[in-house]
């Protein structure tokens, strides 16, 4: 089982973000704020996904944050299925770069966590965008283009948004998609190989 690192609070636009930090091995290079999946089917910060690819990056030298966004754990507010949490998300990327300076950003995000990584990669700049199990086609809001170099993973078996909803999402947009065969929307059984893989796309 994945060993949860520290937690810090960290102010947001509707109250305190509870949000695990994981400290870069080594010298920091770059920032990292990675999101949860849908807290209304239990998503938090310590998924599995979320911390394998955190572990993954601080070994490449990323500061990494994890906040349990508004209504989820500790943080306040209420869950606004999408909304509002992209206004956390910026929050900590500014607190991020209050304590650790300008340093190259990469936002990710899993399931509901890559659909607001994905909306928040329209407000601000960022180096890097990797959505994983990303949400296509579950909420009122369309999930937005992206940059040409995004990452995209998903599990050729996921059971809760179809390969084939992400395929047609990112064929317009001439986007890569790395598919995990015989892999479910959890990656159960496939986090060492994602983490690998995150750090050999990096």
């Amino acid at each position: 089982m994945l060993k949860v690192p520290p937690v810090i609070s960290i102010r947001g636009p509707v109250g305190s973000l509870e949000t695990i930090y994981v400290a870069a091995q080594g010298e920091t290079r770059g920032i990292a704020v990675i999101c949860h999946p849908n807290p209304t089917q239990g998503g938090t910060n310590t998924n599995k996904v979320v911390q394998t690819t955190a572990k993954a990056l601080s070994q490449l030298g990323y500061a990494c944050y994890c906040p349990n966004l508004r209504g989820v754990g500790n943080s306040e507010g209420v869950h606004d299925y999408g909304t509002g949490e992209v206004d956390d998300v910026i929050a900590v990327v500014e607190h991020a770069r209050a304590e650790q300076g300008d340093l190259s950003l990469a936002l990710a995000g899993f399931s509901f966590g890559g659909f607001v990584a994905a909306r928040v990669r329209e407000r601000i700049e960022a180096d890097q965008l990797l959505l994983m199990g990303v949400a296509v086609g579950k909420y009122a809001i369309p999930t937005p283009e992206v940059p040409a170099n995004t990452l995209v993973v998903h599990g050729e078996e996921d059971e809760v948004i179809p390969l084939s909803a992400v395929l047609d999402w990112a064929r317009p947009q001439g986007l890569p998609v790395t598919v995990f065969p015989g892999t479910g929307h959890f990656f159960h059984g496939k986090l060492v190989p994602l983490g690998k893989w995150i750090q050999r796309c990096w």
